[in-house]
């Protein structure tokens, strides 16, 4: 099992590291549909060269079972993630549910966070309300496999990457229907237009031009609340841009951390 004991029980955890890194550590955060696993094209890149994590949130993957969690729950499980690997400061680097998580770590605890990566995400969903009450009334009804392979081809862009469709519907699968419906409400429902308003560190926000469930119209605007942050497009992927198009998404976010070091 790849986990770690933290103050908020036992968090689902990937590593990769050099022998000598070169940069501040980088934390890479799964959407409401994913885990850690997610993540693994980005912890073989930017392991080379400094401390890389992927972790699941409380319920999620190898992260201990919780009764009830929040969007606040899963950031400060975040950050008892980094005290118990003695990280003072990362790169949080969050897709879609996992960029509302990243901005509810800055806002809690703004001195661990060097920058934010807000990937495929938003401040506030025009449609929150209505994706959360479909997604977690049809995850009670058929279960998460039949709404895995109901929702995979909504989720990525025309082209993905062999193999990857299969990889996001077991991914999904394994998820337990209550753990997908406190993710759900911790993303869908978020509005968090007053926080991203405050953010005082490096932002860059990346979507895939082919995203359906978060455009890059969301981008946009949640980048006109963020001072000084930018908005990079990843062509030819949808709303998992990091799996779909992991190339040019690590090009773009090596760019930036590197600079934002």
């Amino acid at each position: 099992m790849n986990a770690i004991d933290t103050a908020a029980g036992r968090i689902g955890l990937l590593q990769a590291r050099p022998q000598d890194p070169t940069g501040l550590p980088i934390l890479f955060l799964h959407g409401v549909g994913s885990d850690k696993s997610v993540w693994r094209p980005q912890l073989d890149h930017f392991g080379q060269t400094r401390h890389a994590l992927a972790a699941d949130y409380p319920g999620y993957g190898d992260s201990a079972p919780v009764e009830a969690t929040s969007r606040d729950d899963y950031a400060r499980a975040m950050i008892a993630l980094l005290d118990a690997v003695a990280i003072d400061r990362a790169h949080i680097c969050g897709l879609s549910l996992g960029g509302v998580v990243a901005i509810a770590m800055a806002t809690l605890a703004p001195q661990r966070c060097a920058s934010l990566i807000i990937a495929d995400s938003f401040a506030v969903h025009p449609d929150g309300q209505g994706i959360y009450d479909r997604s977690t009334s049809a995850a009670q009804q058929i279960g998460m496999r039949a709404l895995a392979e109901a929702r995979v081809d909504v989720l990525l862009g025309d082209k993905p990457p062999a193999g990857l469709r299969d990889e996001v519907i077991e991914t999904m699968a394994a998820i337990p229907v209550s753990t997908y419906a406190q993710g759900a409400e911790a993303v869908w429902l978020a509005d968090q237009r007053e926080r991203a308003a405050a953010i005082a560190i490096p932002t860059l926000i990346p979507c895939g031009d082919e995203d359906q469930v978060t455009p890059p119209a969301l981008s946009r605007a949640l980048s006109q609340l963020v001072k000084g942050s930018e908005v990079a497009i990843v062509k030819g992927a949808g709303h998992l841009a990091n799996a779909e198009r992991p190339d040019a998404f690590n090009s773009l976010v090596e760019r930036f951390v590197s600079a934002a070091d």
